[in-house]
This record gives C-alpha cells, structure tokens and sequence, in this order.
C-alpha cells in the first residue's frame, strides 16, 4: 500500500511541475510581429544631384492585433516620410512614402525610424549615390554679330 501511495503522490507531482513548466514556457515564448514589410533597405543606385527620389514602404499588418502607426522619423532634413498615423486593422495595408531631396554629392544612407504600438520602433533604410550633374553650357549664338 505504501508503495501505490508513493507513486500517486509523485504522479501527482510530476503533472504539477509539469504545467507549471508548461505555463512558464508559453508565457516566455516570443509574441507573433505585428509588421512585416515589403523592403526594409531601398537603394536608389545613381541619382542625378537635385533630383529628389522616392520610394514607397508598405507595411502589412500581420498579427492578430491592429496597429497603431505613431510616427515615422527620419534622421535628417534631407530626408521626408509621408505617412498617416492611426490605427489599422489586422490584414491591413499602410504605406510610407520616403523622400530624398539629393541635394549634395556623394554617397548617402539614410535611416527611417516606425515608431508604433506604444513606442515600437522598426528601421527602415534608403540609400544610394547622388552624382554631379555637369553644368549646361550656353547655347551657340544663332544670330549676326553687331
């Protein structure tokens, strides 16, 4: 009898530690991502000076919750997203415009900050070349000389 009795008690125990462990790891385990996006880095390659460039993200909202886009931020002047805050349902579709205004030569790689769902925050980048343009030279006189 006192066997049968022990092996009650550690069934007993063992189920116990078990869901224990069972609850620990769900509540442990990763959450699914509210966003995925089309492209996280867009490359412009060459873009002539003075010329803006722009590229269009999209943002689908993949998990169960809705999102709720709070800002777009980007690390300098030179560079401007266009979106709209609010929030989306799941299945949706969000798009955020980015801007380069290729004023100056040379390399760039600009930085775009999601900040959504109470202070998320997801990079996105633009990048690419911006080459001089060689001055127009004045058109050849058509006309007699005086």
């Amino acid at each position: 009898m006192k066997k049968v009795f022990v092996a009650i008690l550690a069934g007993f125990l063992t189920l116990g530690v078990s869901n224990v462990n069972a609850q620990t790891v769900a509540g442990q385990g990763k959450t699914q991502e509210v966003i995925s996006l089309n492209e996280t880095n867009h490359n412009f390659g060459k873009v002539p000076q003075g010329k803006p460039v722009t590229t269009t993200f999209v943002i689908n909202v993949t998990g169960a919750d809705s999102l709720n886009l709070e800002h777009v931020q980007a690390s300098c002047g030179c560079t401007t997203p266009e979106f709209k805050a609010g929030k989306y349902a799941p299945g949706s579709k969000v798009e955020i415009k980015v801007g380069y205004n290729a004023a100056s030569v040379g390399s760039f790689s600009k930085p775009v900050t999601i900040i959504y769902n109470n202070g998320q925050q997801k990079v996105i980048n633009i990048s690419g070349e911006v080459e001089s343009t060689p001055a127009a030279s004045a058109p050849a006189s058509a006309g007699k000389s005086l």
